[in-house]
């Protein structure tokens, strides 16, 4: 289980994660969003306009990415906030006693907004194939 100066470490990285990310973000909206020349010349070029498509979507696709992660990140500040961050929720569905639901602070350093530990997500993994 978690100590208070657990909880402390986890939300301090969350919340350096969470605040690199929001950049990211904004830095690829800003990207997807103009992708025309310094110049302010339009591609002409088919090719030319298959790369600027190509480097937008995949921008917009980084960027939704992102957005998920930060999503995930906010779940994970407000199970601190609740106290129930670092058991997982996988172990907790299957009636698992909470004193054995406990994600690796390995796992929570590596990951730390992750909800399941290795096993559970292995799990529901492979039940998805």
């Amino acid at each position: 289980m978690l100590k208070e100066s657990d909880f402390e470490e986890f939300r301090e990285r969350l919340q350096l994660l969470k605040a690199r990310l929001r950049g990211d973000v904004e830095h690829l909206t800003g990207e997807a969003l103009d992708r025309g020349r310094s110049d302010g010349e339009s591609p002409t070029h088919m090719a030319e306009l298959g790369s600027t498509a190509y480097e937008q979507d995949f921008s917009l696709f980084l960027m939704e990415n992102d957005q998920e992660v930060l999503k995930e990140i906010d779940a994970a500040l407000h199970r601190i906030q609740d106290g129930t961050y670092g058991l997982c929720e996988g172990c907790i569905t299957a009636g698992k006693p909470t004193s054995k639901c406990g994600i690796p602070k390995a796992r929570l350093r590596a990951i730390p907004y992750t909800q399941e530990c290795v096993n559970c997500k292995r799990k529901r993994e492979e039940s998805a194939i």
